[in-house]
C-alpha cells in the first residue's frame, strides 16, 4: 500500500493544520491556496492585524444569538479565504487559475472573493448551509468538491 498522500489528501491536511491558528470562538476554519500543486499562500479566520482577537473580546456573533449562515458582517474576523486571497496579493502572487482547499464550504461572500479572484477549483472538507454562495460559484463555473480526508473520496458538490 502506497503511503504517499494525494495532493488532495496533502493539502486538506495542511487546510486543517492551518485552521488550528484560528481565534474564532465559534468555527476553526483554514485554507491552502494553491496553483501547479505549490502553495500560494495560507489563511485562517481571526481578527485583523493588530486587532484584539474574538478570543480576547468574545464572540459579537454569540453575544447577539446570530444564527450560523447569516449576517457574516456582525464579526470581528477576517475569514480564512479572505485571508488566503488577501496574502497572495502582499505576496505579489497570481491567483488566476488556482486551487483552493479549505476545512469549510464558503460562504457568499467569499464565494464573491474566490470568483474575482480567478480561482478555478475548490475542496472542502465540510459543507456550509449558503444557497448564495452556491448558486454564485455555480454560474461562475468553478467546481467545488467535497473531500473525505478519512475515505480520501471526492464527490462533486457545484
Amino acid at each position: 500500500m502506497d503511503s504517499r498522500p494525494s495532493w488532495q489528501q496533502y493539502f486538506m491536511e495542511m487546510a486543517f493544520l492551518v485552521s488550528r491558528r484560528s481565534t474564532c470562538l465559534r468555527r476553526k476554519v483554514g485554507t491552502v491556496l494553491v496553483r501547479d500543486n505549490q502553495i500560494l499562500s495560507t489563511g485562517y479566520n481571526g481578527s485583523p492585524k493588530g486587532i484584539a482577537h474574538c478570543s480576547e473580546t468574545g464572540c459579537l456573533r454569540e453575544q447577539r444569538s446570530v444564527p450560523s449562515g447569516s449576517n457574516h458582517e456582525l464579526c470581528r474576523g477576517v475569514h480564512a479565504e479572505q485571508n488566503a486571497i488577501i496574502q497572495a496579493g502582499l505576496n505579489g502572487s497570481s491567483t488566476r487559475g488556482a486551487t483552493l482547499y479549505c476545512t469549510n464550504q464558503p460562504c457568499s461572500i467569499c464565494a464573491r472573493l474566490i470568483i474575482n479572484a480567478e480561482i478555478k477549483t475548490i475542496y472542502v472538507a465540510n459543507t456550509y448551509p449558503d444557497a448564495l454562495a452556491e448558486q454564485l460559484l455555480k454560474e461562475a463555473g468553478i467546481e467545488v468538491h467535497l473531500y473525505d480526508l478519512n475515505t480520501q473520496k471526492l464527490e462533486r458538490l457545484i
